[in-house]
């Protein structure tokens, strides 16, 4: 199984921002995936985590 690696860090600066959105991490398989539109496959994103509990 693949393992993907954390950067632990307590601020983060982006550029270029487009937007944003606050989605929950959803079980699918043996790990977990977040839902992303379709028109941003092929750009570069960030999944940012957090402490909070989603609703």
């Amino acid at each position: 199984m693949r393992k993907v690696d954390i950067n632990r860090k307590t601020e983060v600066k982006v550029r270029d921002v487009v937007g944003f959105m606050i989605k929950k991490v959803t079980p699918f398989g043996t790990g977990a995936k977040v839902d992303c539109p379709k028109e941003y496959i092929g750009k570069e994103v960030y999944l940012i985590v957090t402490n909070q509990k989603a609703d």
